[in-house]
């Protein structure tokens, strides 16, 4: 797989088993504003557990995003000292980021006023990717 070139810095994210189903809900919650770019998947050759993700790219809002799942022994927890922050344009925009990403998942903070947003949350996702959400 080639890298996506017209983006020189790219936020990558490590999943023990998990990355596959990490992208595909990251690119249909944002509907229009994401696009998958590809995936390559793990073959019976390759390090790691064969058919999961070796490398999966996506872009958000013109942000890219590579993916993939290592072996649960070298892989680490995502922590909420590294946050991924999405300005809402519009409440109800918030709103559904903000459910879906608390679905079983955990909420840190919020949603709270701070002005100046209206809204913010910090929440962690159902795959362990912590987000900030302003409004």
């Amino acid at each position: 797989m080639a890298f996506e070139t017209r983006k020189p810095i790219s936020t990558f994210l490590t999943f023990s088993g998990k990355a596959e189903a990490a992208m595909d809900f990251y690119v249909g919650l944002f509907g229009e504003d994401a696009k998958t770019f590809g995936k390559t998947y793990i073959g019976e050759s390759d390090r790691g557990e064969t058919g999961k993700l070796l490398n999966g790219t996506f872009d958000i809002r013109g942000q890219s995003f590579m993916v993939m799942d290592m072996e649960a022994e070298y892989a680490t927890p995502f922590s909420w000292a590294t946050s991924i922050l999405v300005q809402c344009e519009e409440e109800v925009e918030f709103d559904r980021l903000f459910a879906a990403f608390s679905d079983g998942g955990s909420v840190m903070m919020g949603p709270i006023e701070l002005p100046p947003f209206k809204k913010v949350t910090w929440v962690t996702d159902k795959f362990g990717v912590t987000w900030q959400l302003v409004w």
